[in-house]
């Protein structure tokens, strides 16, 4: 039996979805940093750090919606306000998703996930 997987799951690059079995769970990045998904920064930490700015243009990943940053963490889609997650799980249909993953920077390209990352490990090399 043949399934044509862009057909049930359609995906900008498979790297999103890539899993390698083959590593040991010892070396995945949250352990080796000491930090759990339940203890990363939200995006009041990133306005905060200045890694993101109120105003600035959030995307949904592989599509052309976009919303506007607000001070409090919430975007502005159409003139109303909700929050980064509720807007994302409208847009793409589902009860749940990864915000962060999901929610593209505009001026830079990269995801608030990659954006979250990167200050942390800079900081840590600083610290």
């Amino acid at each position: 039996m043949y399934i044509n997987i862009e057909k049930v799951l359609p995906v900008n690059t498979y790297r999103d979805y890539y899993v390698n079995f083959l590593d040991s769970p010892i070396k995945g990045s949250a352990q080796k940093k000491g930090i759990t998904r339940r203890t990363l920064p939200k995006i009041n930490e990133m306005l905060e750090w200045g890694v993101v700015k109120a105003g600035d243009t959030i995307v949904a990943k592989g599509r052309e919606d976009e919303g506007k940053l607000l001070p409090n963490g919430n975007v502005e889609v159409n003139g109303e306000e909700v929050s980064m997650q509720k807007w994302l799980k409208e847009l793409f249909g589902w009860s749940s998703i990864q915000t962060y993953v999901f929610a593209v920077h505009k001026e830079t390209g990269k995801s608030l996930s990659q954006i979250r990352e990167e200050y942390m490990e800079k900081e840590q090399e600083e610290g």
